[in-house]
């Protein structure tokens, strides 16, 4: 019996160091992704390069919620979570709408993906600096996969620059714009406590449904739609609450003034 127990715990430990190695995979993963994205740029592949971002905005995903469920949260997988992050959302888009159009340019056509990218390691590290300090339902600024997510949505909607001059400097203005909310004080919803356990009204399904429908009939109109919805929630629900505000002191001040 005695000799069982060393055993087992040799089991244990495997299992355990097994278990911290998960999620570091799916990091891993996520560099693939990012590197992979960038070979496909230099192509001229955009659209798949787009649908390879969506990919990896997935695996960083899930392998936070995996660290989480298996308590393995770790500072090693913090750190390396972010480096991976910073390649795939922050170099690999910024490469990306270089080769897509910008680099005809000239100065300005690297400068603006250099912005981008600038500001997606500030974005990632006050994120890391600001983890036990803020509400986790939300992020400060929109994160660095989101953002990612809507360059790559641009992409993939129009992978080819050539067919109307103006979308690079659409592409130019999506960078600063984007850039800039990262770093912004925005807040955006994480999703971090979503869980699909739970029970949910028969109305959620008309929404679900929609969104199935158009990913169906039109994914290039979906993904850059959904980029569109996530990025301004941030602004709306700020310029929303600042309207409350004001409305609320508004109504306390003419309830003062009443004799």
């Amino acid at each position: 019996m005695k000799s069982g127990r060393p055993k087992r715990r040799k089991v244990r430990q495997r299992l355990r160091r097994g278990a911290y190695l998960l999620p570091s995979l799916f990091t891993t993963g996520n560099i693939l992704m990012g590197f992979y994205a960038v070979v496909l740029g230099t192509r001229g592949q955009f659209a798949t390069a787009a649908l390879v971002i969506f990919i990896a905005g997935i695996l960083d995903g899930l392998d936070g919620r995996i660290a989480r469920m298996t308590n393995t949260v770790s500072d090693f997988g913090r750190e390396f979570d972010s480096l991976a992050d910073l390649f795939t959302f922050g170099v690999a888009p910024a490469l990306l709408a270089y080769f897509w159009g910008l680099e005809r340019l000239g100065r300005i056509g690297w400068l603006i993906p250099l912005y981008f990218l600038i500001c997606t390691a500030v974005r990632l590290a006050r994120f890391n600096v600001q983890t036990k300090v803020v509400d986790s339902r939300f992020f400060v600024g929109l994160p660095s996969p989101a953002a990612a997510g809507f360059i790559g949505s641009f992409l993939f909607i129009a992978p080819d620059s050539e067919w109307k001059a103006w979308l690079e400097g659409a592409m130019l203005v999506a960078l600063v714009g984007i850039g800039t909310l990262m770093v912004s004080t925005f807040r955006y919803p994480s999703f971090k406590n979503f869980d699909l356990r739970q029970r949910w009204s028969y109305r959620v399904i008309l929404p679900w449904a929609v969104g199935l429908l158009a990913l169906a009939f039109h994914p290039p109109a979906f993904f850059l739609t959904a980029a569109v919805v996530y990025t301004l929630m941030g602004p709306t629900s700020w310029l929303v609450g600042r309207l409350r505000r004001r409305g609320a002191k508004k109504k306390i001040e003419e309830h003062l003034e009443i004799p």
